[in-house]
């Protein structure tokens, strides 16, 4: 095993998780293990060699890691792109195959690239879609694709922007689903939670677009109820994810975020987390606005990045 801390062995996607949608399986080999969680995701030390952020994965030959810093920000395995190391990708994978019949051509923004896990598991399953990636590090980007180069005719663009700058640059209707997946070291930048963000982000959005969020907090969850206070401001339709460990406040994880303009399939998506080896809770609706009650969301002029994880603290 790697340096890794670990509470639970790894996973790659289960054909189960995909929901009744017929959609595309991410798949799973016999006898897979958990995934990770969050937390399961801190080196107890950096790499050797700091320069040196894509590393081999030493439990999966031809796989790798992007560690940035002490944190473990994206799985790849050039070979076999649907099979999803990480349980919160898993999670936003199930949402894009229920949104749109299987193999339909969809336009991806994914606000934050590193190892482009998700844009590359879209490209497999959706072959003919138009994908953009806003990843500002362009040494990070070079250096992924020197190392596990994404396959030809992909339909992946990198545009080395942040969300922000990115997003505001996109023209009015263009995406089918927007993908906020960024992280500066371990926290999400306090600049892509805005209500002024999440306005660029709708506008953005086709008609019948879905945005989805993956953010990180822990106990008592108030930075990412101020989120959602946002999101739910925005949208009409909106829902929220996480393992029942997280929503009891036992530990910091990773909080998956829905919004459109139509209903989320809350139902699908959530017989899909049920057969996942962690599954995922989901709050609909009103719900979800009820769980968000008396939080502000994050603006501009008040706003703030999400909380460190606990281990940066030991």
């Amino acid at each position: 095993m790697s340096s890794l801390t670990r509470i639970a062995p790894r996973v790659q996607h289960s054909g189960e998780g995909s929901g009744d949608s017929g959609g595309s399986a991410p798949t799973v080999p016999a006898g897979a293990a958990p995934p990770h969680h969050y937390s399961d995701r801190v080196a107890t030390q950096p790499p050797p060699d700091r320069a040196e952020r894509v590393i081999p994965d030493p439990d999966r030959p031809g796989a790798w890691i992007v560690r940035i810093g002490v944190t473990d920000q994206s799985h790849i395995d050039p070979d076999r792109p649907t099979m999803l190391e990480f349980d919160y990708m898993q999670r936003i994978a199930e949402a894009i195959d229920l949104w749109a019949p299987p193999g339909q051509r969809l336009r991806i923004v994914h606000v934050g690239g590193a190892g482009m896990s998700l844009a590359r598991y879209v490209a497999a399953t959706r072959p003919t879609s138009a994908q953009i990636v806003l990843e500002p590090d362009t040494a990070l980007t070079d250096e992924v694709r020197a190392k596990a180069p994404l396959p030809r005719r992909s339909g992946i663009k990198v545009r080395p922007v942040d969300g922000r700058t990115g997003i505001a640059a996109m023209p009015e209707d263009y995406a089918d689903i927007v993908i906020l997946d960024a992280f500066a070291g371990a926290r999400v930048p306090a600049d892509l939670v805005t209500l002024e963000f999440l306005t660029d982000v709708r506008r953005v959005l086709a008609p019948g677009g879905l945005f989805v969020a993956n953010v990180t907090d822990g106990p008592p969850l108030d930075w990412v109820r101020r989120t959602g206070a946002g999101i739910a401001r925005r949208w009409p339709h909106v829902a929220v994810s996480a393992e029942p460990s997280t929503w009891r406040g036992r530990r910091f994880g990773n909080i998956e975020l829905y919004a459109s303009d139509v209903p989320i399939p809350t139902a699908d998506l959530g017989r899909a987390a049920a057969r996942a080896v962690f599954a995922y809770r989901f709050l609909d609706d009103e719900r979800m606005r009820d769980w968000c009650s008396g939080r502000e969301p994050f603006t501009v002029v008040d706003t703030a990045p999400s909380p460190l994880p606990p281990q940066f603290f030991s």
